[in-house]
């Protein structure tokens, strides 16, 4: 009965952020505070109540500074005869997309209320502008949300390989291993996203640091939790990555579209961060990346941590038996038919021979009393 409940357990976590995409608290600029502008933010707030999180700047370009310092994901230039769509779709083609439908639908609001002046019947135009576009190879940024799930399964592979392998005995020899076959790996993924892919065209040293620090993560805190409780330490980073932290990465979409709670949990962990902070530094320049640089280091922190000193933690090593077990074990290995060995019966007869030299002693004994 365990097994049904826990694959019921783990498509709902894949399921439900996903069905329950929905914009929230999405930060928008509003450019200007003529009436027009004022009665579009009144017509969002009453309509999408809870969506948006707006913020004013006086111009475009002001609008546009703030995209590109990831202070909001995209910007409405509102005025009576058209309307301005300033997207970055670099940031998550979800929300360009939404900012687009929006735009769209006041335009046909406001034309429909009249808002056009005397000309009631002319149409309001709405141009969209991608200030911060994703590579053309790339236009939906299909590779960059396909990345994460890969990466998180590998990571979790080099954890267990560090804190398995009999070849590494000392801490230091797994947490040199671990860095070198993390930044293999995270020079092998960028080589596939942009030298074959393209879809990391911008920053390629800092993409790659990226990409490496991110399996990093992951892979010491597997590689520590496996030190720490064994066998089961596997299983625990498994399922905190995998099973949670892949699902409310909002790598595929944004956070801000992913249920209340479910948004900052994926940012917590080193997917959801990991995520964010690539696109960041892929296509922002490293603005707004600070806090998750600050994530990812601070698993690594912990998991190299526990790698150097789990043994000395837990008092033996993950997999050690007891003294009781092992004697046990021993036993159970000795031969057990009536055939003796060798070595056993070069004992038998050393032992025979030391009882019949102590009877003769006995005897002499007695004889001489």
């Amino acid at each position: 009965m365990v097994l049904p409940l826990v694959i019921t357990l783990v498509v709902l976590l894949f399921a439900w952020p996903a069905g329950r995409t929905a914009p929230r608290d999405v930060p928008v600029g509003i450019v200007g505070t003529g009436a027009a502008s004022q009665h579009a933010v009144e017509g969002l707030v009453r309509e999408k109540p809870g969506a948006f999180d707006f913020h004013l700047y006086p111009d475009q370009q002001d609008a546009r500074a703030a995209i590109e310092n990831r202070d909001v994901y995209g910007a409405l230039a509102i005025s009576a005869h058209d309307i301005t769509v300033l997207t970055a779709p670099a940031a998550g083609t979800s929300v360009a997309q939404l900012l687009r439908e929006v735009g769209q639908q006041l335009a046909d609001r406001a034309a429909q209320q009249g808002a056009a002046g005397p000309q009631s019947s002319a149409k309001i135009h709405v141009t969209a502008l991608d200030v911060v576009p994703v590579a053309t190879e790339d236009p939906r940024g299909v590779v960059f949300s396909s990345a994460v799930f890969p990466l998180t399964i590998c990571a979790i592979l080099i954890g267990a390989f560090v804190s398995t392998a009999r070849g590494l005995r000392r801490p230091w020899h797994r947490l040199l291993t671990l860095l070198l076959a993390c930044a293999a790996a995270g020079l092998g993924a960028y080589l596939v996203a942009q030298g074959f892919l393209g879809a990391l065209p911008h920053d390629h040293l800092a993409t790659w640091a990226v990409l490496s620090l991110v399996l990093i993560s992951i892979s010491a805190t597997a590689a520590g939790l496996v030190r720490l409780l064994g066998h089961g330490g596997l299983g625990l980073s498994a399922a905190l990555m995998v099973f949670v932290g892949n699902p409310f990465s909002g790598a595929g979409s944004a956070p801000e579209l992913l249920p209340k709670g479910v948004d900052h949990v994926g940012q917590w962990l080193p997917p959801g961060a990991g995520a964010s902070l690539l696109r960041d530094t892929a296509y922002f320049d490293g603005n707004g990346g600070s806090g998750h640089l600050a994530v990812l280091a601070l698993w690594s922190v912990c998991g190299f941590t526990a790698v150097m000193f789990g043994r000395r933690i837990t008092g033996r090593a993950p997999g050690a038996t007891s003294g009781a077990t092992a004697s046990g074990a021993s036993l159970s290995s000795l031969p057990t038919s009536g055939a003796a060995s060798p070595g056993r019966r070069h004992t038998h007869a050393h032992a025979h021979a030391r009882r019949n030299d102590d009877d003769g002693r006995l005897r002499t004994l007695h004889a001489g009393r």
